[in-house]
């Protein structure tokens, strides 16, 4: 998926405000966004957050064989990954440009300014070493991506413990942390990349800009020192020609910046190291612990001097609301799809008056069905059936001989499916 493009008027609205030495999250122009370092319950586990641009980093190791020209010496391995988590424009499982840049410029900034002695993960000289892989993750792009790596990968090595290893013969012991305590890296700097972002051309600066700026910036500067002032790696991408006083302006701007995150990570590592002996530590520590319900409330001073006379000029100024009348003449109008009825209201759900009269037709004859009923239940009437699933029914005793004869000779005559006789006295 692609990044959505800016549209013309936010592009204008973006390089006008810069113009003007102003940004979008109200910083000026050599501000450096708000930086929380965070260490998880493994060593080597360290979360960054540069305002919004969320950096996961984890460190592992490993025991493998090493190089033939280079027997005594280890590995240092650095991937990034750029997941769809993190922006909807990262593709899964596809190596964009964005993010061969970003490994290069990793491997250069870490790797190639020698800030950890490989010589020191030798194990067995032409047999064994140690592998260090850096994993760093992107959860969140806003801008800056290359800064909030390195932070994250420099902490995490900071943090990062290996196993103690035995060596008795041809036989090596990897110890567990319950038999020896794990061993730090041999760290000799901490180098840590700032960038510069240039506009029109290279007359505006800006640093740590966010995902907006870099959309509209015509060149980026990268560049890698450690709190000695010592550059690391420097690198320039966009196609912009920069003159020697740009670069030193830069470079001074950054050996600021890199001694303000150096302290802050120390600081960071401090405080995990006083977590752990207290036995809290992780990332589940780290976060504010927020009640739902609070048991103490702010109370605001609010004036009620004056509440009467407010109160008395809003219903004086307020006007009596209009009185709705409505007549049955208005409603024998129907709207389509409504129907009306009540007294002098035409009648609109589209009953005629034949209906009418049938339905009252009906009602008659039900009526006169019940008066048969109810004589036949009082006795007037007597109903005699000669079927052969029906038995004689006699409801007055003393006519039972006459009107026995009488039935027998007619059933005899019609068959067993002979008609029903009604007998009045």
């Amino acid at each position: 998926m692609k990044e959505t493009p800016l549209s013309n008027c936010e592009r204008d609205f973006l390089l006008k405000a810069i113009e003007e030495k102003k940004r979008l999250d109200g910083r000026q122009t050599y501000d450096y966004r708000k930086t929380k370092i965070v260490f998880g319950t493994d060593f080597g586990c360290c979360f960054v957050e540069l305002g919004k641009t969320r950096v996961m980093a984890q460190v592992s190791c490993e025991l493998v064989a090493p190089k033939e020209n280079r027997p005594n010496e280890g590995f240092m391995l650095f991937n990034i990954e750029l997941s769809p988590m993190a922006s909807p424009a990262f593709e899964q499982g596809r190596q964009s440009e964005l993010l061969v840049k970003l490994n290069r410029q990793l491997e250069r900034c870490l790797r190639n300014s020698k800030c950890i002695d490989i010589e020191s993960l030798c194990v067995v000289s032409g047999e064994k070493v140690w592998q260090i892989r850096v994993d760093v993750h992107m959860l969140n792009h806003d801008g800056n991506l290359m800064d909030a790596a390195s932070i994250a990968a420099i902490a995490a090595l900071c943090h990062f413990r290996r196993p103690d290893v035995g060596i008795q013969g041809d036989e090596v012991t990897v110890y567990s942390p319950e038999e020896r305590d794990f061993i730090p890296l041999s760290i000799y700097h901490l180098p840590i990349s700032v960038s510069f972002a240039f506009f029109q051309k290279g007359t505006y600066l800006l640093v740590d800009p966010c995902e907006r700026e870099e959309r509209v910036m015509d060149g980026l500067l990268m560049i890698a020192m450690n709190k000695h002032r010592e550059i690391c790696s420097i690198q320039s991408s966009g196609g912009i020609m920069l003159l020697k006083e740009q670069v030193m302006r830069c470079s001074k701007i950054a050996s600021v910046k890199v001694s303000e995150i150096t302290e802050l990570i120390s600081k960071a590592l401090e405080n995990d190291k006083t977590a752990r002996k207290a036995g809290r530590c992780g990332f589940a520590e780290s976060m504010p612990q927020q009640r739902i319900t609070a048991l103490k409330k702010d109370e605001t001073a609010v004036e009620m001097t004056d509440v009467s006379e407010k109160a008395t000029d809003i219903i004086q100024k307020t006007e009596a609301p209009p009185s709705i009348t409505t007549s049955i003449q208005e409603l024998t109008t129907p709207v389509p799809g409504v129907g009306l009825v009540g007294h002098g209201v035409q009648n609109s759900w589209g009953i005629d008056e034949d209906e009418q009269d049938e339905k009252e037709v009906s009602s008659d004859e039900e009526a006169k069905m019940e008066m048969e009923q109810k004589q036949v239940e009082q006795g007037d009437v007597v109903e005699l059936s000669d079927s052969e699933e029906e038995d004689v029914v006699v409801l007055h005793p003393e006519t039972a001989d006459r009107n026995y004869k009488n039935t027998s000779s007619s059933s005899h005559q019609k068959g067993p499916a002979g008609s029903k006789k009604k007998l009045r006295k």
